[in-house]
């Protein structure tokens, strides 16, 4: 008892005699102070007294599916932030190939009684063809949940995502000012929700440009600068002078491709990336990507998860925000060699 004291009051930064008085059901604690110290014996994986095992934890599981893109990190800082200043604590479950799955995370977290769960990023919810379960044993547990981009449309969740539409829109528009004609797209899987929505509005683009999208200038690859580099190639060998791609690394592994493949970028081969993450201006060249507005989504997404640990009633629909394309120096006009 004595070393478990002293580890929640470490970890809360308050005197083990405070510890022992929220542990012991005591007056004199704010409710601050009480919920840090509760949420802290559920972090350090003490179970909490008998008389107090009756509420939720105040923690909130943040799912994301890798932590190697940059944009991942930045939403979990954004959403941790938020949380901290509601007086909730993320409990950050990170997929690792091989390693526990997103449907664990859900079993470890209600084990763990948390007051919600964020997905952020592209999880599972995003894939038709993948498993859901685990999101309906959320909602039948009643758990607040709330999705960050683009999910499939059965799960009744709140969602709030970038707008896919308006960036390939950007990115599409941008390219051809430039004077590009034969623009290529490397995109997610097939059954990946955000992917899906940048395809059409790639189609919906080169229409109201009165050109076209063959499918041979659409690329499928995983979220890697590999699958990125793999896919570029492709779309070199066949001509294209302009690649929007679905990620920062995406594009990245565009630019390594067109590099080995002897072409100079943005003067033989333009590259647009998505997201806008740490380092895109350290680059070389810096790159032209669209920017999602992290802080704006991550805070939206804390607001209806709190909304809903309150008993209120959140509209289970998607909340789109607009992304900025950021023009720097991986495009420029197309080459006339």
């Amino acid at each position: 008892m004595t070393r478990r004291l002293a580890q929640v009051a470490k970890k809360v930064g308050v005197s083990e005699a405070t510890v022992s008085r929220v542990l012991n059901g005591k007056p004199g604690v704010s409710a601050a102070t009480r919920q840090s110290v509760l949420s802290a014996l559920d972090v350090l994986g003490y179970e909490r007294p008998t008389q107090l095992r009756g509420e939720r934890a105040r923690l909130v599981g943040l799912v994301l599916p890798e932590l190697q893109n940059p944009i991942f990190p930045a939403f979990a800082e954004v959403i941790g932030g938020a949380l901290a200043q509601q007086g909730l604590t993320p409990v950050l479950c990170t997929q690792t190939k091989g390693g526990v799955s997103e449907a664990d995370y859900v079993e470890l977290l209600l084990q763990q009684q948390v007051s919600g769960v964020v997905f952020a990023g592209g999880g599972l919810f995003a894939q038709a063809d993948a498993p859901h379960d685990h999101y309906r044993l959320l909602a039948e547990r009643n758990i607040p949940v709330v999705l960050v981009n683009a999910s499939i449309a059965d799960l009744g969740f709140p969602c709030v995502a970038c707008d896919d539409a308006v960036a390939v829109g950007q990115s599409w528009r941008h390219l051809a000012s430039l004077g590009h004609e034969r623009i290529g797209l490397v995109l997610g899987p097939s059954d990946h929700i955000p992917s899906r929505r940048k395809l059409a509005a790639a189609h919906e683009a080169a229409r109201a440009a009165n050109a076209e999208l063959p499918d041979e200038y659409v690329e499928r690859a995983m979220f890697s600068l590999e699958g990125g580099q793999a896919a570029a190639t492709r779309l070199l060998d066949r001509g294209v002078t302009g690649i929007i791609c679905a990620s920062d690394p995406l594009a990245l592994g565009a630019v390594r491709a067109a590099r080995r493949r002897g072409h100079h970028i943005p003067h033989d081969v333009s590259v647009v990336g998505y997201d806008d993450s740490a380092f895109m201006t350290c680059t070389e060249p810096p790159l032209t990507t669209v920017r999602q507005p992290i802080e704006a989504m991550g805070r939206a997404a804390v607001d209806l998860l709190c909304a809903q640990i309150q008993g209120t009633e959140v509209p289970h629909s998607e909340l789109l925000f607009e992304p900025e394309l950021v023009v720097r120096g991986s495009t420029a006009q197309v080459s006339t060699r």
